[in-house]
């Protein structure tokens, strides 16, 4: 029989996986002022945080744009269908922009992107850790921290609140052409619906939601990748940690900001 308070395979209790949770946390909130403090002080790595906004940001534009492309189309295509039961089925726009700016946009981009883009630093900072590269650097007098996690995080600051403008645009305009073709709604006038009702908060909202998130994301990122331990096999685990956090979080940080957003 497993022994009392033993919870978890290899005699791991639970009072013992909380505190290793509650140590993660508080290195990655030490390692975030770290961050910070690096940030504003120069040197500046402004050749680092252009090469990693080109390599994060550039290449996660189609998956970007495919996902809120296929998002307006559905939520317009069920707003809609549901709205012309009560004839009012040309204030689409409306609901369409609003739940696009606020939520959708931001939110979708963020765990679909959010997944590439976390999952590629802590796996490339990772197996630079496993291979002793992350120690060869403090050898040499500079700063890991600097060196490799200020432009990528900072670059998941810039990358995801433009993402989450494309987002929004091509979400809107799928929007309105299936709107359109389903049922007969010209173009002029889902806009002109859409952009009665929108307000420059509702628009605000959804590119904050799009900087924190990709904080969250460059931040758990660079933490996972330099905290592998055991291989190849760590660097496994730690990309499959840092989507599955990075989801997590995203969605609880769209509770709190929608919370304190709401009445922009």
């Amino acid at each position: 029989m497993m022994p009392e308070g033993k919870l978890f395979s290899g005699g791991t209790s639970l009072k013992e996986r909380l505190r290793e949770r509650m140590e993660s946390l508080g290195a990655l909130s030490v390692m975030t002022g770290q961050v910070f403090s690096r940030a504003v002080r120069p040197p500046y790595d402004w050749a680092g945080l252009v090469f990693h906004t080109e390599s994060l940001g550039v290449r996660s534009l189609p998956i970007a744009l495919l996902t809120a492309t296929f998002a307006g189309l559905v939520i317009s295509l069920q707003f809609g269908y549901f709205l012309a039961r009560f004839g009012v089925q040309y204030t689409v726009g409306r609901v369409v922009i609003l739940t696009l700016f606020r939520e959708l946009a931001p939110v979708l981009t963020a765990l679909t992107v959010g997944a590439r883009i976390g999952s590629g630093i802590a796996a490339e900072l990772g197996s630079m850790t496993v291979t002793e590269q992350v120690d060869a650097i403090r050898a040499l007098g500079a700063d890991p921290l600097r060196k490799l996690v200020v432009p990528r995080v900072f670059a998941c600051l810039i990358v995801m609140p433009v993402l989450t403008v494309f987002s929004d645009v091509v979400g809107l305009v799928g929007g309105a052409l299936v709107v359109r073709s389903q049922y007969g709604i010209s173009l002029d006038q889902f806009f002109q619906g859409a952009l009665d009702a929108v307000l420059m908060g509702d628009f605000v909202s959804g590119v904050i939601k799009g900087a924190v998130f990709g904080l969250i994301i460059g931040l758990v990122g660079c933490f996972k990748g330099l905290a592998v331990e055991g291989g190849t096999e760590g660097v496994g685990r730690a990309t499959t940690q840092t989507v599955a956090i990075t989801s997590v979080t995203v969605c609880l940080a769209d509770f709190f900001i929608t919370k304190i957003t709401l009445y922009f």
